[in-house]
């Protein structure tokens, strides 16, 4: 039987993410500010994102009590604590204190993006795709926001004050909380009791799926991380301001709404692998632009390389709810695990070879590595 695409319930999922996901993203517009402020290297300026990446450790786990609890409240109360803990960055002098900071965001994060997208697949009824289109259109809505609201905080109140802007997560959370408080996944609510080692049967079964998925997810993950976390730092040290930089952050990203948009559309259609191959020769093709003529023409390299860059998000989340498990939940919090795990890695390593090296040359290798992800494409298990 066919199941409807409740769009008011998709529309507030992705509104709950890119109200979260704006405040995630001031990390690396103010990560200049940071280096300076903290006098820290780009090796210990990567633990900063890695620390807000450690929760998704807990990923498995999270997503056991995901599948036994009302999942909805993560998504209602995250906003509001993701906007405290990402506030409060102004104000600290000391490097241990941010770290601490962003590791509360990090499990604020991993509360969300477990539960979220089995909420969309509920709400998006036949057409996952396109319900993951619109969730990681409202992710990426709002890096590109992001940058331009505390680029903006910081030009009117100065770094200090953009603690400013921590009211404004509160109130989306009271907002979702009158949306979505009658909200249910059916799969969930109606399942009965796990059968003995269910859990460990299911995680046995898509194991093989779960090793090509991380293969892939570490030979691409390498660009997005170089170029997301990094670029404001890569742009200051060639002479644009932090307002520039801003700007440039938000140009990537505003053509990655365009580009996670359509993805999840087009892999409907035409299939999850082929989307998942026009992503990686794209996303190669526009590296090796930005990294030869940006010079020249920045803002077009940069808004071609975003369309590429995030199209991967909306397809891989319709992969792994494609999955035919009792569990969604569950499955999603293995992706997202092996996701942030490979992300925090790669954002580590992305630091340290560029203290040795330089952006550039760790640039050049991340783009090879993206073509060479294409080999684990083609031995992705995908349904469609």
């Amino acid at each position: 039987m066919s199941k409807q695409f409740k769009k008011s319930e998709v529309f507030t999922i992705s509104f709950a993410h890119m109200m979260h996901d704006i405040f995630s993203s001031f990390l690396a517009p103010i990560l200049p500010l940071l280096i300076q402020k903290l006098g820290i290297s780009l090796s210990e300026a990567s633990f900063l994102d890695i620390a807000r990446k450690i929760p998704s450790l807990f990923n498995p786990l999270l997503g056991l009590l995901a599948e036994r609890k009302d999942v909805k409240y993560f998504v209602i109360i995250t906003p509001g604590l993701t906007a405290l803990s990402m506030g409060l960055l102004g104000v600290v002098n000391s490097y241990i204190v941010a770290l601490i900071l962003l590791f509360v965001a990090g499990i604020s994060a991993t509360l969300f993006h477990i539960p979220s997208p089995a909420m969309i697949k509920e709400a998006a009824g036949d057409e996952t795709g396109k319900g993951m289109s619109y969730f990681m259109v409202g992710g990426e809505s709002a890096r590109t926001i992001g940058p331009l609201i505390i680029t903006g905080a910081i030009s009117l109140w100065g770094f200090e004050g953009t603690y400013r802007l921590i009211p404004f997560g509160i109130l989306a959370s009271i907002i979702l909380y009158f949306k979505l408080k009658n909200f249910q996944i059916e799969s969930i609510k109606t399942k009965k009791k796990d059968k003995e080692g269910e859990t460990y049967d299911i995680f046995k079964k898509f194991l093989p799926f779960f090793i090509m998925l991380g293969s892939y997810l570490l030979f691409n993950a390498g660009t997005k991380s170089a170029i997301t976390l990094y670029l404001p730092v890569y742009l200051v040290k060639h002479g644009h301001s932090i307002y520039s930089a801003g700007i440039s952050l938000s140009v990537l990203q505003f053509f990655g709404i365009v580009g996670t948009f359509f993805s999840g559309r087009f892999s409907d259609k035409i299939g999850r692998k082929k989307m998942l191959y026009i992503s990686a020769v794209g996303t190669t093709f526009s590296m090796l632009l930005f990294i030869n003529f940006s010079t020249f023409a920045l803002y077009p390299i940069l808004a071609l390389l975003g369309f590429f860059l995030f199209t991967t998000g909306p397809v891989m989340l319709a992969t792994v709810q494609d999955t035919n498990t009792t569990k969604p939940t569950f499955v999603n919090s293995i992706y997202m695990f092996i996701n942030f795990g490979v992300s925090a890695l790669v954002v580590f390593l992305v630091g340290y070879f560029s203290d040795l090296f330089g952006l550039e040359r760790v640039y050049l290798i991340c783009t090879v590595f993206t073509f060479l992800s294409i080999l684990f494409i083609f031995f992705l298990p995908v349904k469609r």
